[in-house]
């Protein structure tokens, strides 16, 4: 048998032996008379996921069951490990009424386990489909940023910044081809207030993935630009089918070279650039400003000129009609030339009227020069 396979079956035993869902696994036996467990899903750091059967539900729909094991004996963690629980859940209700995510279900706590019910959502994640069909077009990732940003949109509009947004937990539904976001397992809710939360955080733990994750998160500072960072890394792959990891950085930036690998439009390219900045001040600061800047871009040839401020040199009055028949004179030209015309024409009257002012004579007699 192959070694890699070998590993899998190893690790996917472990987890039916040391859990107890998983000891539930294809048993036919439910877990709290309620949930037929079908198999494991994966596993991450927040947990292990089951893709299970609600047998309590009309037609007993498929939905998945995510663990959370805090193992911890302090009490003073427990409750910490339980509070952070019940403030994911109630975040991840308040976000589950939209469509591309999935909608939480139940949440409660047994035997000193946390768990989380949640919509199964049949489909490939992008990592899979990448793989199965090859890298994305420019047109593709542009058209996967349309579906993608107002979702990450709505998500930041709660005061939600996601951390972990990443090729494999974006799954492209196979029923209605909806693109989903999943796995909020390091979801963080902004605080508003800063003064609310005055002292500094007990732990410096991160979270994350790295590769995606921008710096500032590593440092266990992430701030909404964080997902648009990881977004730009996602799009990446998408293009090129190679993880974040490597590609090669900049020495003294730390930006990722991408352009080496990757090929878009000057536009597109400007765009990721800014998207992939590794100073948060560089980068763009709300989904809004990404948004904008790709709209711009069927209008961005017409915008080219109308941002010209280079001056264009004045022609002389007497070739302004040459040059307005055979070229286009922009109207600030046509009006300065126009002043020029006017200031020359007054001043040769002027000079007329000093030529032939009269003159008085001694005798009272006037002449003419």
């Amino acid at each position: 048998m192959n070694r890699s396979v070998t590993d899998l079956f190893d690790f996917r035993a472990d987890l039916l032996d040391q859990t107890h869902l998983g000891k539930l696994c294809g048993s036919g036996q439910r877990f709290l008379d309620r949930y037929e467990i079908l198999k494991i899903l994966g596993r991450g750091g927040f947990g292990i996921t089951f893709l299970a059967r609600d047998a309590a539900l009309p037609g007993q729909p498929l939905c998945v069951i995510k663990q959370l094991c805090p193992k911890v004996n302090d009490a003073v963690a427990l409750q910490q490990a339980r509070k952070r629980f019940e403030k994911e859940a109630a975040t991840l209700s308040k976000l589950g009424s939209h469509a591309q995510i999935p909608q939480l279900l139940n949440y409660f706590e047994t035997a000193g386990e946390f768990y989380l019910v949640q919509e199964y959502v049949r489909g490939f994640t992008l990592t899979k489909t990448v793989k199965r069909y090859g890298p994305f077009s420019e047109a593709g990732v542009k058209q996967f940023l349309r579906e993608f940003l107002p979702l990450l949109q709505y998500v930041h509009n709660n005061r939600v910044i996601h951390r972990d947004i990443k090729p494999p937990n974006l799954i492209r539904c196979r029923d209605d081809g909806r693109l989903v976001l999943i796995d909020f397992g390091a979801v963080k809710e902004q605080i508003a207030k800063i003064s609310d939360s005055g002292a500094k955080p007990t732990t410096t733990q991160f979270v994350g993935t790295l590769g995606f994750a921008p710096p500032e998160q590593l440092a266990s500072r992430p701030i909404y630009s964080s997902d648009i960072y990881a977004l730009g890394v996602t799009c990446l792959y998408l293009l090129s089918g190679k993880p974040p990891l490597e590609f090669d950085y900049e020495f003294l930036t730390g930006d990722v070279r991408w352009s080496e690998y990757v090929s878009v439009s000057e536009h597109f390219g400007t765009v990721l650039s800014k998207m992939l900045k590794v100073s948060p001040q560089e980068r763009f600061q709300s989904v809004d400003e990404v948004i904008r800047a790709l709209e711009l871009e069927p209008y961005f040839d017409n915008l080219v000129h109308c941002m010209n401020i280079k001056p264009k040199p004045f022609l002389h009055p007497a070739t302004a009609d040459e040059a307005t028949a055979d070229s286009y004179v922009p109207p600030v030209a046509r009006t300065a030339m126009a002043i020029r015309d006017w200031q020359a024409k007054l001043k040769a009257r002027r000079m007329r009227d000093r030529l032939y002012q009269p003159r008085i004579t001694h005798s009272g007699s006037s002449y003419f020069r």
